[in-house]
């Protein structure tokens, strides 16, 4: 009898999780689609920021590519669709994705004056369960979840806030954050309730492969770090939010939540011997497979200086994560990884090489800052190469790529814009030519770690529309002489190798500043 009980109190819970009572979008207050154009490249690539890159022409004829093929996946809900915006899609299946349409968003930030994809998340929003949950993947055409094997496995990295915070950086539009808190908050209750694991040491929170969008990745574990480092990251973004909406009990009470869980995962999962973060059981005991998730904590803000150091050591080792096209998602040294990349058995991807750099980026200040920069730079540019090498072969961009080979990842599907557009665009502007924009308070951060003529046109942030260019220089040492047009003003900050930074109040129409 009593096996019987806890039999049925688990099938219940269970049920409970992914109970539908046909009650939908509760906490989102958009309700219905109003049509608008969908726009295409041929009349929109003038609107486009357009690169500048003397020494790397290939690049930009990458980036061009890329927006291309981007363009071909902004979309109008299928007729009789619940859907209630237009979206940009993952370019494979019939079906919207949470983890693809995070990363796809990093990109087409910055052609949200054309097409504001930020929408695309509306879509999961307006199909969001009463008790909170929203399936990881939805039928474009019914609205419905897809669930493939199993319920378990519907759960994606849980990162609506940070989409929604980053495109708030770069147009400094804050319209959207009072209309998805809601809908955040009552996700979040969810995520707590059934994906924190109770009874355990650690009490952290867990995954599956699939779930965690690393398909067939060989780890196990109640307690993975990418979800915990993920969790943290949504309550800072729900902070942030907060705080701007002038919710300041809220704001605190999330940040106490993001500083709770940053704490337990260096308890638990930091170690200090090899540098990394591990995936943990339920007595705590690390799980020692090196993944690419052991980098979520850098960009969630957990790691300290020492321990991104130690990160960033790992990064640039041949032996595991550096390879020939960076960064490998299983370790090299690892008994399950494929030179052919396998999917996530050691496949470059898109999503996990944006996490990277980007928590590269967030150590790129202070005494070490040009050490992140110029590694996150490098690794950029050595990505790219591969990814452009590929493309020259096969003439488009693949899903993900091989790490020990000049070529496609084993099971990659091609014209993958989709978030491979990420690489081409979102770091091409912001690690190979350098520029930081932050429509928030209509600033841009330069950092100068190329000599040869290069920059931007047509770059828009905020409300400011500018065009930039750093003259052809000797050596990275060498004084600066940099061109710029807006049409406002803004704050321009010039983080030189060794002249420091710099900040210069640009006024409307053309100006020549010399950095020396």
């Amino acid at each position: 009898m009593k096996i019987f009980i806890i039999i049925l109190l688990f099938s219940t819970t269970m049920f409970a999780q992914y109970e539908d009572s046909g009650k939908r979008g509760l906490y989102f207050e958009k309700k219905n689609y109003t049509d608008s154009p969908i726009p295409t490249f041929a009349e929109s690539a003038k609107l486009l920021p357009s690169p500048i890159l003397e020494n790397n022409p290939e690049l930009v004829k990458l980036y061009w590519a890329a927006w291309e093929l981007a363009f071909d996946h902004f979309k109008r809900p299928p007729k009789g669709s619940p859907f209630v915006s237009n979206y940009i899609d993952e370019a494979f299946a019939p079906n919207i994705f949470q983890w693809d349409t995070f990363f796809m968003l990093m990109f087409a930030r910055y052609a949200n004056h054309i097409f504001p994809s930020i929408q695309s998340l509306d879509n999961f929003y307006c199909r969001q369960y009463e008790n909170g949950y929203i399936c990881r993947e939805i039928v474009e055409a019914t609205g419905e979840d897809f669930v493939f094997e199993g319920r378990e496995h519907t759960i994606n990295p849980p990162l609506f806030s940070w989409a929604e915070v980053e495109n708030y950086r770069i147009t400094g539009d804050k319209s959207r954050f009072a209309m998805v808190l809601p809908v955040l908050e009552k996700y979040t209750e969810w995520l707590e309730k059934f994906r924190r694991k109770e009874n355990t040491k650690h009490n952290l929170y867990w995954q599956t492969g699939l779930g965690s969008g690393m398909d067939n990745t060989p780890r196990s574990g109640s307690g993975w770090v990418d979800m915990s480092a993920q969790m943290a990251m949504m309550y800072n973004d729900m902070a942030l939010m907060s705080d701007e909406l002038n919710l300041e009990e809220k704001a605190s009470s999330f940040k106490e939540k993001a500083k709770a869980i940053g704490e337990k995962i260096n308890q638990f999962m930091w170690n200090e011997e090899d540098g990394l973060y591990y995936d943990v059981d339920d007595s705590g005991n690390q799980v020692k497979c090196k993944t690419i998730a052991s980098f979520w904590p850098m960009l969630a803000g957990i790691s300290n200086q020492h321990q991104a150091e130690k990160l960033l050591e790992n990064l640039k080792d041949t032996k595991t994560f550096w390879r020939t096209i960076p960064f490998a998602s299983l370790a090299a040294d690892d008994k399950n990884y494929k030179a052919d990349g396998s999917y996530w058995l050691g496949s470059v991807w898109a999503s996990t090489n944006v996490m990277v750099i980007k928590g590269l980026d967030k150590f790129g200040v202070g005494e070490n800052a040009k050490y992140f920069n110029e590694f996150a730079s490098i690794a950029t540019e050595k990505y790219l190469e591969g990814i452009y090498e590929v493309y020259k072969r096969t003439g488009t961009i693949w899903e993900n790529y091989a790490p020990d080979a000049y070529t496609r990842g084993l099971w990659s599907r091609p014209d993958f814009v989709g978030w491979s557009g990420c690489g081409p665009i979102e770091l091409l502007i912001e690690n190979i030519i350098g520029l930081r924009p932050n429509g928030i308070d209509n600033s841009l951060t330069w950092v100068l770690n190329r000599i040869d003529n290069h920059g931007i046109k047509n770059l828009r942030f905020g409300n400011v529309t500018v065009s930039i260019d750093c003259e052809k220089r000797k050596n990275v040492n060498s004084p600066a002489i940099i061109n710029v047009e807006s049409d406002k003003p803004f704050t321009l900050r010039v983080v030189h190798p060794t002249l420091g930074t710099k900040k210069f109040n640009i006024k409307n129409g053309k100006e020549k500043i010399i950095m020396e």
